[in-house]
């Protein structure tokens, strides 16, 4: 069940009312304040009548969450036809349902705790799926990835109006086309993924912009995804490194004002852009993801 691409890009917005709620306090001098904070609510995932996972999250995009959790888990594999995505949402609840029987039992009883935000969880073997993978090849220009950091840094965004969030960006070229935010990195990653596979979009020519750190569970992700290049504002693990250098995933870290560093598939880059010429973050944005690192 392929459905119609929505209008293009697809955006946080920080004015919905379900997303923050304003909080009294007192700040570091005892005078009253009150500040917008991000909303957190339970996401109950059932596929085919089983309750797979309950997840921490701030509530928009349910349909994508859902299906990008289980795609990016191997229960829901490519060309898999999915009859039914329904949100309930008194129960905060989605269930998914496809024509045949998934083979989520085995994966269910194995489970492994992540690195993420909000304590992200994986079933199954977290390297199933990409055991001799090789990532399509692709031109990466440093202009796009100057002209990305520049648009993203100043797009409307919940981390803006509230803080305590991770944003990730699915980008083609020089252009941010799907803008998602979660309280946990895996999250958002999830949502661009259900995004994807509700509406057959490729990742072959695609870039991956996050504001987290490129952890094992990132570029695993983004390699389940087919997409060859993940970029972020912040670092590297050592196993991301070593994972996305098995699979051929370009693989850039630190990509803040003039700077970047690239630890795997440096070979896609073309430098047709000067440096010295790109101005550096402004500072009202500067410390955007800064505390991912």
């Amino acid at each position: 069940m392929i459905r119609p691409l929505p209008p293009l890009p697809i955006l946080p917005d920080p004015d919905a009312p379900s997303l923050t709620r304003a909080v009294a306090g007192i700040d570091q001098t005892g005078a009253a304040v009150d500040l917008r904070v991000v909303e957190e609510r339970p996401l109950t995932i059932w596929l085919n009548g089983r309750e797979i996972v309950t997840a921490m999250t701030i509530g928009d995009h349910p349909d994508y969450l859902a299906l990008g959790f289980l795609r990016n888990q191997g229960m829901l594999r490519d060309g898999e036809t999915v009859t039914g995505v329904d949100y309930d949402e008194e129960t905060e609840a989605v269930i998914i349902r496809t024509a045949n029987p998934t083979d989520y039992e085995d994966k269910l009883a194995r489970k492994t705790r992540t690195s993420g935000c909000a304590v992200g969880t994986v079933f199954g073997d977290m390297m199933e799926g990409i055991a001799g993978l090789q990532l399509p090849p692709a031109e990466v220009r440093t202009s796009w990835l100057y002209a990305l950091a520049r648009q993203i840094n100043t797009l409307p965004s919940l981390y803006l109006a509230a803080g305590a969030i991770h944003g990730t960006v699915l980008c083609e070229q020089d252009r941010a086309l799907v803008y998602m935010e979660d309280v946990g990195r895996h999250n958002a990653v999830d949502k661009i993924a259900g995004f994807m596979f509700s509406h057959g979009v490729s990742g072959a020519d695609k870039i991956l912009y996050t504001t987290g750190r490129l952890t094992s569970e990132m570029v695993i992700k983004c390699a389940q995804m087919g997409i060859p290049v993940l970029a972020s504002r912040s670092g590297f693990t050592g196993w991301g490194v070593e994972i996305a250098q098995q699979v051929g995933l370009t693989l850039i870290g630190r990509m803040r004002g003039q700077r970047f560093t690239c630890l795997s598939g440096a070979e896609r880059l073309l430098f047709d852009a000067d440096p010295g010429a790109v101005a550096d973050e402004d500072r009202r944005h500067r410390r955007k993801g800064a505390g991912d690192d």
